[in-house]
């Protein structure tokens, strides 16, 4: 055979594999289901909008058509009476045959076409059409992967407690078999709460890279799916993944995206998700060595089954960082950056600042003496981008002198008043809206009275010592009227069992009479608290009960 001959043949070839590529393309382009699914809700929003032009049912779909999109929901989810004000096709879709009689015709008419270019001597170039560049569907589910995390607990500043807390779960993954001996288990999962930016995610990476173990990431949004069970699929795979690697660390950032309580409202995706992470933490062999880590700044929002012992059996709270803490993690962000700044002034000017907002304000300086051809950052840089990075956010971080003391008395009212009426709590910062989280277990009436009157401490604090207090108060006094309205239309707990406003206005009334009155005995309390709270913004119980002893 000649070597034109076997060229020619070869031509031959690549013409006919390349027209059948072209011909399948087309197919798929005809045949293929180019309509948007939606859910039951979407569809039941798009008909009473009534832009709805034509209703085409066939046997797996109903098809939705406007005059922009055409929609499909499947046939099984259809409710009776759905398409009442509309008339519906009926649609058998294409038969085998009818396929067949398509493909050979579009293949014969390619052959024809082919064979004319070929015989005028047109030929096509095939080598310059690039059919690799048709865009081929990404895969909706990528492989779950551990990640390194390269953040020790030496990169965060501040979090002393919250590092004291997890050395215990670093030890045992480094150590299992010293706790197995010794008959202890390990929390399955440890529960991150704290307001944005305060470094949840950084403390989790730092738990792994401390102990040495793979790290497995997911958003709770990532588990959010429009097709029922693809959620619950992408939890077991984590999980299955975690598994095969063990030990390792499973984290799944703001989990109320998926965790959230199941109030009756049927949600089937949200529900099979939810109870698919609870029925993988039940799953937990004693020999696993997983734990899993969460972060949620919401955790009144989370079911209860998250909550319960077995699943999250221990809550880290990392809260707003105080001046010490600060001046820490400034100190950390200006290790590599010349300056020429007094860090405890810096620490003192950030009060209610996070971890990412001072992580952003010593950036921002850096970029303000590099625009200035500056040398160094000073603390002029400072007080110029401090506004730039507080924009946006809570009143809180723009705090002046006055209402700072203003606010500091006000908190130490309020931790006066929990500890003199006996309310739980361990520490109170600076920057805290709530002392303690929501209280769900059944209360008697006087346990109710004494956590209205620590809700009241900081209103009748300040109002002892300046005769007034601040917008700031109206969180807790909402609350604090919201307890006093379930005691009397609730719980029947005022004068008689039948509510009243009336019964309502005298009961806070009393309450507050009562709370200043007990506060105003203890100004001194009420001093050194405040002088604790202005030099490090924190202060515990054990410390305010100390003083009211050394008084009694």
């Amino acid at each position: 055979m000649s070597i034109t001959m076997f060229k020619s043949k070869y031509n031959n070839i690549a013409l006919y594999a390349s027209a059948f590529i072209i011909i399948v393309l087309i197919l798929f382009a005809v045949f293929r289901d180019t309509s948007n699914p939606i859910t039951l809700n979407d569809a039941q929003k798009i008909l009473l909008d009534h832009t709805v032009t034509n209703v085409i049912a066939t046997k797996e779909y109903v098809y939705l058509k406007t005059k922009k999109d055409i929609y499909k929901i499947a046939t099984s989810q259809v409710t009776p009476g759905l398409f009442a004000d509309y008339k519906v096709e009926i649609e058998e879709g294409h038969s085998e045959l009818t396929t067949l009689l398509y493909v050979i015709l579009f293949l014969g008419a390619g052959s024809y076409a082919f064979r004319w270019y070929q015989k005028n001597g047109s030929g096509l170039k095939f080598g310059s059409s690039r059919i690799s560049d048709v865009t081929a569907p990404i895969a909706s589910n990528e492989p779950i992967q551990a990640i390194k995390p390269n953040i020790s607990f030496d990169d965060i500043g501040g979090i002393s407690e919250v590092k004291v807390e997890l050395s215990e779960i670093i030890d045992f993954m480094k150590n299992p078999k010293r706790y197995r001996s010794f008959g202890a288990r390990m929390p399955r999962g440890v529960l991150l709460v704290g307001p944005p930016g305060v470094g949840k995610t950084m403390i989790a990476k730092a738990v792994a890279h401390e102990a040495g173990v793979p790290f497995f990431y997911q958003s709770g949004a990532s588990f959010v799916q429009i097709y029922v069970g693809m959620g619950a699929k992408r939890v077991h795979e984590l999980f299955l993944a975690a598994k095969k690697n063990a030990p390792a660390i499973i984290f799944i950032d703001e989990i109320d995206a998926v965790g959230k309580k199941r109030d009756g409202n049927r949600n089937d995706e949200r529900e099979a998700t939810l109870n698919q992470l609870l029925t993988e933490m039940d799953g937990f062999e004693e020999s696993s060595d997983i734990i899993v880590i969460a972060a949620t700044n919401k955790i009144d929002v989370l079911d209860s089954a998250l909550l319960r012992a077995g699943r999250f059996d221990r809550r880290i709270f990392v809260d707003l960082p105080t001046k010490g803490e600060r001046a820490s993690i400034i100190a950390k962000y200006l290790a590599p950056i010349p300056n020429e700044t007094d860090i405890n002034i810096l620490a003192n000017m950030t009060v209610g600042f996070n971890g990412a907002s001072l992580a952003a304000l010593v950036n921002e300086a850096a970029l303000l003496s590099l625009r200035q051809n500056g040398t160094q950052v000073t603390m002029e840089h400072f007080y110029q981008v401090k506004d730039k990075v507080m924009f946006g956010k809570r009143k809180l971080l723009m705090l002046s002198d006055d209402q700072k003391a203003h606010r500091i008395s006000y908190q130490a009212g309020k931790a006066v008043a929990a500890t003199l009426y006996n309310i739980d709590f361990e520490k109170l910062l600076l920057s805290n809206e709530s002392m303690t989280p929501p209280v769900t277990t059944p209360l008697l009436k006087h346990e109710i009275e004494a956590r209205i009157r620590m809700l009241l401490g900081g209103m009748a604090a300040c109002d002892l010592k300046y005769g007034e207090h601040s917008s700031s108060a109206k969180i807790d006094l909402d609350e604090a009227k919201e307890n006093v309205k379930e005691m009397i239309e609730g719980f029947g707990m005022g004068e008689t069992l039948l509510a009243s406003q009336s019964q309502e206005d005298l009961l806070m009334k009393r309450l507050y009479e009562e709370t200043k009155e007990s506060i105003s005995g203890f100004r001194s309390v009420l001093q050194y608290v405040e002088e604790i709270l202005y030099e490090r913004e924190s202060i515990t119980k054990d410390e305010i009960e100390a003083k009211l002893d050394g008084l009694l």
